[in-house]
């Protein structure tokens, strides 16, 4: 029997409602992120990093405003940075994490009214793994 599970739309639909915003354990920025969001923002580099980065073990991630919501969201314009936001924002949720442990889909989806639950590992892991593999290839320079 064929799955009708196929594609990332069959799983997921981004309902915008910036839950992914919140929380989460803070959104990790590599060094290109940084660049590309401080060039953004016309903020320098280091100063970008003092400003609106926090450590999280040996990696920087995106400080958290007093209500929980990365510092760049705002309830009306959502996503401040949007054009320029980090890797971990444009994964989500199709995240690496997800084809190791698929169990983990239905814990994030808990937190995300756009994510399907319930869906075979299998069919999640290969949607996971094209969507991860389409946006690493279209982020190398």
């Amino acid at each position: 029997m064929d799955s009708e599970f196929k594609t990332w739309d069959d799983i997921f639909k981004c309902q915008q409602c910036g839950d992914c915003c919140n929380g989460f354990g803070g959104t990790y920025v590599t060094r290109e992120d940084i660049i590309n969001i401080s060039t953004y923002i016309k903020v320098d580099p280091e100063k970008f990093i003092a400003r609106y980065c926090d450590k999280s073990g040996s990696r920087y991630v995106l400080t958290l405003a007093k209500n929980g919501y990365c510092i760049f969201f705002d309830k009306i314009r959502q996503c401040t940075i949007h054009p320029v936001k980090p890797y971990m924002c444009k994964a989500w949720p199709f995240i690496q994490t997800v084809i190791k442990y698929p169990e983990n889909w239905n814990t994030m989806a808990n937190s995300c009214p756009g994510m399907k639950k319930d869906i075979p590992f299998k069919d999640l892991q290969k949607i996971v793994a094209v969507e991860k593999e389409k946006l690493d290839t279209s982020v190398i320079k």
